[in-house]
């Protein structure tokens, strides 16, 4: 029979009795994002319902909890200690937290709005111990800066990581770059940090990513930009010209008389992230005069200049 209950911790995270163990985890993850002091510094109430979020967390997640709660309601504990707990007289110590809770796995490996640096505090404040005969202390994380070429950010991908270990040893793995990877982002490799200790779990390695200059491209967003080099007889007569692109090499149509500076779009060309449409390619003319010409050359290059008179910096202003 269910007993009357001070709270109800299915309420608290918004969910209905039959939630599944997925469905818990989510719904903790959301909410605890969005109640956090630390994101609502001048908000008791939000302080308040972090609390109530975290204690319904903690009893839900562990199965054989919320089958007591289930059943007894709020006076769980006391029913367990009566003997009323599936083995008779099974006791729990209430630990609220996020310590067990893998925040990441919800977010792609990096929490929105340093959300992550929350949450790794939190687990820093409550520490790595665990509850039982002996104590366990999981691994401490580690840090590393890798380099990747421009394109492989663009792409994704694989690069290979040498991380100097405890007595001088090295060891080298592989590390998998996901599409569109900004500069600074950081990835997590789960159980790549330090051992843990008692049969504790070891830490993570969080590896920070340095993006490379391209020679040409650069980036924005999801769009890319490209230097394209044209001759004066391309530019003056307009051409079609090669352009190369992350999804292969691709013919653009140069109108005739454009000049350097001209920015021909390529739509679809730019970056491909996860569950987000490309951005585009955008090609800047850049007009190229041959190294040196001759005086019939100049002068041909003259006659034009004078029979099509032009003010170039007319409109250029401090």
């Amino acid at each position: 029979m269910l007993l009357g209950m001070a709270e109800d911790y299915y309420k608290s995270l918004e969910l209905n009795r039959g939630a599944s163990q997925t469905e818990i985890d989510k719904a903790y993850a959301r909410l605890a994002r969005k109640y956090h002091p630390d994101v609502n510094p001048d908000d008791k109430d939000a302080k308040k319902k972090f609390q109530e979020i975290q204690a319904a967390y903690d009893v839900l997640k562990d199965p054989k909890k919320r089958e007591m709660y289930d059943r007894y309601g709020s006076a769980f504990e006391q029913a367990g200690q009566a003997g009323g707990g599936p083995r008779g007289g099974a006791t729990w110590t209430h630990n609220v937290g996020p310590e067990d809770f893998d925040f990441a796995q919800f977010f792609g490996g990096e929490m929105p709005g340093g959300m992550g640096d929350i949450f790794s505090q939190m687990r820093r404040g409550r520490g790595p111990q665990r509850r039982g005969r002996s104590a366990q202390t999981a691994g401490a994380d580690v840090e590393a800066e890798i380099e990747i070429p421009f394109n492989l950010a663009v792409t994704g991908g694989e690069t290979q990581l040498t991380l100097s270990r405890a007595g001088g040893e090295s060891e080298t793995l592989t590390v998998r770059i996901p599409p569109g990877i900004d500069d600074g982002k950081k990835l997590r490799l789960r159980g790549r940090g330090e051992p843990g200790t008692n049969g504790g779990p070891s830490g993570n390695l969080l590896v920070k990513i340095r993006v490379a200059p391209h020679p040409y491209f650069t980036r924005k967003g999801d769009h890319l930009y490209v230097r394209l080099p044209v001759t004066l007889v391309e530019a003056a007569e307009g051409a079609k010209v090669d352009v190369p692109t992350p999804k292969g090499t691709v013919s653009l149509r140069v109108p005739a008389g454009s000049s350097s500076g001209t920015k021909l779009r390529i739509k679809g060309q730019g970056v491909a992230t996860p569950n987000h449409p490309p951005g585009d390619l955008y090609a800047e003319v850049q007009i190229m005069l041959p190294g040196k010409l001759d005086d019939a050359a100049l002068g041909q290059i003259r006659e034009i200049a004078a029979r099509y008179p032009q003010d170039p910096r007319r409109d250029l202003r401090w």
